[in-house]
C-alpha cells in the first residue's frame, strides 16, 4: 500500500496527482500547514517537517517531482513515463528537474515573504524580484506548449503534472493572467483531465474526514 502524506494544494499535490492518474490505491495522510509546527508528531515520520512524504514498505521519499518519477517508472503501462531509450527521455527528466528548482523554488519564496512571514518580516522587494523571475522561466513552458500539446513525447507524462503543480501554485498567485496563451491553454487542458479533479476532489474529502483546517497551503496567513 502506498501511504501519502499531504497538504491542501502543498507540493504533495503532485504525487497525489499522479496516484490519481494512475489510479492505483492509496492511503491519504492529510496534516495542517505547516506540518512541522502545527503537527509535530510528523517529525518523528519525516525529520524534515515537509509533505510529501510517500511511503511504500521501506521506499520513504520527501522530493515530489522524484516520486513523479517513481510513480511512473514502476507502472509503465500507464503510460506516464518515458525510458531511457526513447529519443525525448532527456527532455522528459529535464522538465521533472525543472518543475521544481526552477519553477516552484521562486514561488516558495513569493509566498514566505509575501504571505506566510508576519507583516514585520515580509519583504516586497524579494516578492516582486521573485515574481518577475519566475514569469521569466515560464516562457520556457509557453515555448514547449506552443508546438505540442504537452511538454514532451508527444503526449502526457509525468512532467505535465510536475510542471501542472507549478502551474497550479501560480493560480493560488493570482499569476495566471501573466501566462503566455499557449501555457493558458496548457493549463486549461491539465485541469480538465480526470486525474486532475479526482485528486482536487481526494484532498478535500480526506481533509474534512480527518478534521484538518480546509484552507490550501499556499493561501495560509499568519
Amino acid at each position: 500500500m502506498l501511504h501519502l502524506h499531504h497538504c491542501i494544494s502543498a507540493r504533495s499535490f503532485r504525487p497525489l496527482w499522479m496516484l490519481e492518474e494512475l489510479q492505483l490505491p492509496y492511503q491519504l495522510h492529510m496534516l495542517p500547514f505547516p506540518p512541522r509546527a502545527k503537527a509535530r508528531w510528523f517529525l518523528d515520520e519525516n525529520p524534515l517537517g515537509t509533505v510529501p512524504l510517500l511511503v511504500q514498505g521501506d521506499v520513504r521519499m520527501t522530493e515530489s517531482a522524484a516520486m513523479c518519477q517513481y510513480l511512473a517508472a514502476t507502472h509503465p503501462d500507464a503510460g506516464l513515463d518515458v525510458a531511457p531509450t526513447h529519443p525525448a527521455y532527456g527532455a522528459y527528466l529535464n522538465w521533472l528537474h525543472m518543475s521544481d528548482a526552477t519553477l516552484t523554488s521562486p514561488q516558495t519564496l513569493v509566498l514566505r515573504y509575501g504571505r506566510f512571514e508576519p507583516a514585520e518580516r515580509q519583504q516586497p522587494q524579494v516578492v516582486e524580484d521573485y515574481t518577475r523571475w519566475f514569469l521569466a522561466r515560464l516562457r520556457a513552458v509557453e515555448s514547449a506548449v506552443a508546438r505540442s500539446d504537452y511538454l514532451c513525447a508527444g503526449r502526457i507524462t509525468a512532467a505535465d503534472v510536475a510542471v501542472g503543480y507549478a502551474l497550479l501554485l501560480t493560480q493560488h498567485l493570482g499569476l495566471v493572467p501573466q501566462f503566455g496563451t499557449a501555457t493558458q491553454v496548457y493549463w486549461q487542458r491539465l485541469q480538465q483531465r480526470l486525474g486532475y479533479q479526482r485528486a482536487m476532489a481526494a484532498q478535500m474529502r480526506a481533509a474534512a474526514e480527518q478534521d484538518v483546517p480546509l484552507t490550501p497551503a499556499p493561501d495560509t496567513r499568519p
